[in-house]
C-alpha cells in the first residue's frame, strides 16, 4: 500500500529532474552546498538527540577547530564524529553509485558516529535491554537485534521497487525500532536513510531540530503502524533540500521561483496565512522551512490552485 500522495511524489521527482537537467553542475557551488549541507545536518541531527553547540559553534568546531568555552567535551567530539561519518559516506557514495546495504554497512556508520564518545560499542549491537526515555516504544530484546537487523537487510534488499521516498523512511522507522545500538541510533538511522536517497541523485536530506517534536510523533504514529504522517515528513525534508539546491543552482538566465514567509504572501492570496501553514504541513502546497518559519512562492501557490480547479 502506496503512503505518499502520487502528487506530492510527483512533485518532487519533478523537482529532481531539473535539478539533474543543469548537470554538469558548477563545482565550486555544488562543494560550498555540500559543505553548508553538512554543517547544518551535523548541527541538526545532533541537537534532535541533546547536543548543546549552536549552528555557529558547531561551524567553528568542525571547521575552525575551536574549544567552545562551557560547552562539554561530548557535544565537541559529536559534531566531529558527525562529520566524519558524513565524509566517509559521500566518498562511499562517490565510488559505488550502487552501493551494497548490508549489517556491516550500517555498523560501519555507527562505528564512525560514536567513534570517540562510546569506543567500547562502537559498530557493535547492544548486549542488553534498553528504555527509551520518554517514550512508549520498548525496542526489543538484545538477544533478537542481530536476526531483525538481518531480516532488516533483507527487507531493503525486496523493496527496491517501491518509491525511494517511501523505501526511506521506512527504512528509517525499522532501524530506530530495533535499536541495534546503545547510542547513536537516530544519528545512524538519519544517515543511513540519506545513503538510500544519495544513491537516487538526491541532496542531502535534513531533519530540522525545529521539527524535533513533530519528528517524535509521527515516528510514535509509525510505531502503531500509521506510516503515512512518516513518509510525509520526510518527503517534505527531501523537497526542502530540493528547493534550497534549485535555488542556489538555477543559472540566473532561467526562472527562478522566489519563497516568501506565510506572514507576507498571504495578503496576495485568498487564503489566510494559518490556512495556507495548514496546506503546508499536510504536504498538499509546495514549501519549506527556514529556521523556525515556513517559506512559499507565488508560483507554488498558483500550481495548488490549479490543480484544485482541475480536480473540481
Amino acid at each position: 500500500m502506496p503512503f505518499l500522495d502520487k502528487t506530492i511524489q510527483k512533485r518532487i521527482e519533478q523537482k529532481l529532474k531539473r535539478l539533474n537537467a543543469l548537470r554538469p553542475l558548477p563545482k565550486s557551488a555544488v562543494q560550498k552546498l555540500q559543505q553548508q549541507f553538512q554543517i547544518e545536518m551535523t548541527y541538526n541531527s545532533n541537537s534532535i538527540e541533546g547536543n548543546s553547540l549552536t549552528l555557529k559553534e558547531t561551524f567553528l568546531v568542525i571547521n575552525e577547530g575551536i574549544t567552545i568555552k562551557g560547552k562539554p567535551l561530548k557535544d565537541h567530539l559529536e559534531a566531529k564524529d558527525h562529520t566524519e561519518a558524513l565524509e566517509w559516506l559521500y566518498s562511499e557514495i562517490q565510488a559505488h553509485s550502487r552501493h551494497t546495504i548490508s549489517e556491516m554497512f550500517i555498523r560501519n556508520i555507527h562505528a564512525l558516529v560514536v567513534h570517540n564518545t562510546d569506543k567500547e560499542w562502537a559498530g557493535r549491537y547492544r548486549n542488553s535491554n534498553v528504555i527509551i526515555g520518554g517514550a512508549k516504544h520498548n525496542p526489543p530484546d538484545a538477544i533478537e537485534v542481530p536476526n531483525l537487523m538481518n531480516q532488516f537487510v533483507q527487507w531493503i534488499r525486496k523493496n527496491q521497487k517501491i518509491s525511494i521516498i517511501e523505501l526511506a523512511a521506512l527504512a528509517h522507522h525499522r532501524l530506530v525500532h530495533i535499536h541495534p545500538f546503545f547510542d547513536g541510533n537516530g544519528r545512524t538511522a538519519r544517515l543511513f536513510m540519506n545513503v538510500l536517497t544519495m544513491q537516487k541523485g538526491y541532496p542531502l536530506v535534513i531533519i530540522l531540530k525545529n521539527d524535533r517534536k513533530k519528528y517524535y510523533d509521527v515516528l510514535a504514529q509509525a510505531d502503531n503502524e500509521h506510516y503515512k504522517p512518516l513518509v510525509i515528513f520526510i518527503a517534505q525534508a527531501i523537497e526542502r533540500s530540493l528547493d534550497l539546491y534549485l535555488k542556489v543552482l538555477t543559472p540566473s538566465h532561467q526562472p527562478r521561483e522566489k519563497f516568501y514567509p506565510l506572514s507576507e504572501i498571504a495578503p496576495k492570496t485568498p487564503y489566510s496565512a494559518k490556512y495556507l501553514n495548514l496546506l503546508l504541513r499536510q504536504g498538499k502546497l509546495e514549501g519549506h522551512k527556514e529556521g523556525r518559519d515556513w517559506v512559499v512562492s507565488k508560483e507554488a501557490i498558483e500550481r495548488y490552485r490549479d490543480g484544485r480547479k482541475r480536480k473540481r
